[in-house]
């Protein structure tokens, strides 16, 4: 994430989903430019942007592989340039302000760069990072992710996306990121509603060979021991007009945040016996 935002400079499309959001060319570089960018207003809530920032935050430092996140300003000359900006309510539009919104890197060129939110099960296994699904997991229990857990896939050079990733330089392979992260704290509600039904990705594959929770490792421990000063940096660094004024219900929330980090563990036990039919490997 840069210290300052990044400009719209141009509408590519609309995207699916309740908050509306639209994919922005933008001046980043040398990064691909293009931000799936929700908007303050959105449909769904302010709250959803709040969210998706903590939250990709939280998932970055535990390592598990997510969009990066920018700021993106939108201004006025951009939004009267750009007459498809906008939020649709049934026949009627209303116009997206002017200001700062939250930008989600698409990975690559949209017009050149095929991007998938499915691969078949017969490729699950290509996936290089496919055990980011089971960080995901842990990650989503601990924030209480009310929303089923999202990801898209690209086929792209391994290290380019992935530093860490025992590659070849020039091997490349499928990648998958993990995305939409507005559900987290129960959305709008800013609560930890811990439903052992959600959070889980729809594809058991992605959970093969999980038999116990030492199969969740490293990321248990990493949230069990998570520190304080990753989650105070995100929050100091968010704009404060996604807020509404509501900074104390913020600090709150991420006070109970804290305090649940050793309940994870449960919360996956308790995933795993609700959706047994995710968990075929599962030993018990």
């Amino acid at each position: 994430m840069s210290k300052m935002p990044v400009n719209a400079t141009r509408f590519v499309r609309k995207m699916r989903g309740g908050a509306q959001a639209h994919l922005l060319a933008t001046d980043s570089q040398p990064k691909p430019p293009y931000f799936v960018t929700k908007f303050v207003g959105n449909p769904q809530h302010n709250r959803i942007l709040v969210n998706e920032w903590i939250a990709g935050r939280l998932l970055a430092h535990l390592k598990i592989a997510t969009p990066d996140l920018e700021i993106v300003s939108v201004g006025e000359e951009f939004l009267r340039s750009n007459e498809d900006v906008h939020f649709q309510f049934g026949t009627g539009r209303r116009p997206v302000e002017p200001g700062w919104h939250l930008g989600s890197r698409f990975p690559g060129n949209p017009d050149t760069d095929a991007v998938y939110d499915f691969l078949p099960d017969s490729l699950l296994g290509q996936v290089h990072n496919v055990a980011d699904f089971r960080g995901a997991l842990v990650f989503d229990k601990w924030v209480s992710n009310s929303d089923a857990r999202q990801a898209i896939f690209f086929r792209r050079r391994i290290k380019d996306w992935i530093e860490s990733a025992e590659a070849a330089p020039q091997q490349k392979g499928f990648i998958a990121h993990l995305i939409d992260n507005g559900y987290a704290f129960d959305g709008p509600h800013w609560e930890f509603a811990d439903s052992p039904l959600q959070g889980v990705y729809m594809r058991p594959g992605v959970y093969a060979g999980v038999k116990s929770l030492d199969d969740f490792q490293p990321w248990l421990d990493w949230v069990r021991h998570f520190p304080e000063s990753a989650i105070d940096a995100a929050y100091r660094d968010l704009p404060r007009r996604w807020l509404d004024g509501s900074e104390a219900d913020l600090e709150r929330l991420l006070e109970r945040l804290m305090a649940r980090r050793a309940k994870v563990e449960d919360l996956i036990l308790a995933t795993v016996k609700g959706r047994a039919r995710s968990f075929p490997d599962w030993l018990g």
